[in-house]
């Protein structure tokens, strides 16, 4: 289960059924569940906690320091949930402070390349694709989707069933069930998303009216965001609602352009 090059320090705590590849190095502060496997020449390090049947594919770093001038050395925490896929060369940090973690929820895939960086919490069923790159403190919603080579900036939100394409650049807050396109843009509803996951056309057709009357009725927010609660009600607009309400960093603006389908 363990290949004899492998270089796992005594005080690291490793299920029974783990395994573990060649070259690979777990240091003392790392706890695997059960299930879990660990590719060639990866690097788990740091006090990391994985739950159970969790990959890491060849050359990944998981739980290293964060890239942060005000860490000084604290044995921070990364808590990473099941059954996540952490393809090549995938990096991941712990937190910059001992009151916060980096938390990696479940059924997560990570692909080749992407980072998550420090304080980052990742909900549960995400693909951060190619190349992604998201910054301290960003927290992201379930079943969000980023597509390859984006940049999410600091302490940026993420909702839940939002999608970005490729590419593209947020220091604003994505709203649940939009689409970002280019730099702080949203395009309509990840209608896609949405059909997936069980939304009824109501549903759909709802989300649109709602999306319409927060981001392209040309209101002020805090008219448009009135207007929305007398409307609607229902939990899943409430999610949209209250998302945008209570946004710190702002939200990224309509671009005009509508990509919604049905």
């Amino acid at each position: 289960m363990i290949h004899p090059t492998a270089i796992i320090d005594p005080k690291a705590e490793l299920d029974s059924t783990v395994k573990v590849g060649p070259y690979a190095v777990i240091d003392g502060g790392v706890k695997l569940g059960a299930g879990c496997q660990v590719g060639p020449h990866v690097y788990l390090t740091g006090q990391t906690t994985a739950g159970a049947n969790n990959v890491f594919h060849a050359s990944c770093v998981v739980g290293d320091v964060p890239q942060d001038f005000k860490y000084k050395g604290e044995p921070t925490r990364l808590r990473i949930g099941d059954g996540n896929t952490f393809r090549e060369h995938v990096t991941v940090n712990c937190s910059n402070k001992m009151e916060e973690d980096t938390v990696i929820g479940s059924h997560n895939l990570l692909m080749v390349h992407c980072h998550l960086g420090h304080n980052v919490e990742l909900g549960n069923h995400c693909i951060v694709a190619n190349g992604a790159l998201l910054s301290g403190h960003v927290v992201v919603g379930d079943r969000a989707f980023i597509s390859g080579n984006c940049m999410v900036h600091q302490f940026v939100r993420v909702g839940t069933m939002a999608l970005m394409q490729a590419g593209s650049a947020i220091s604003k807050d994505l709203p649940p069930y939009c689409i970002a396109r280019g730099a702080n843009g949203i395009c309509g509803l990840n209608i896609v998303g949405l059909r997936r996951n069980g939304f009824t056309a109501e549903e759909r057709l709802q989300l649109k009216q709602a999306y319409h009357l927060l981001f392209r009725s040309r209101e002020r927010l805090v008219v448009s965001l009135e207007k929305a609660r007398e409307r609607f009600v229902s939990p899943k607009l409430l999610t949209l609602i209250d998302f945008v309400a209570t946004s710190k960093r702002g939200i990224c603006g309509d671009t005009g352009i509508s990509t919604e389908e049905e």
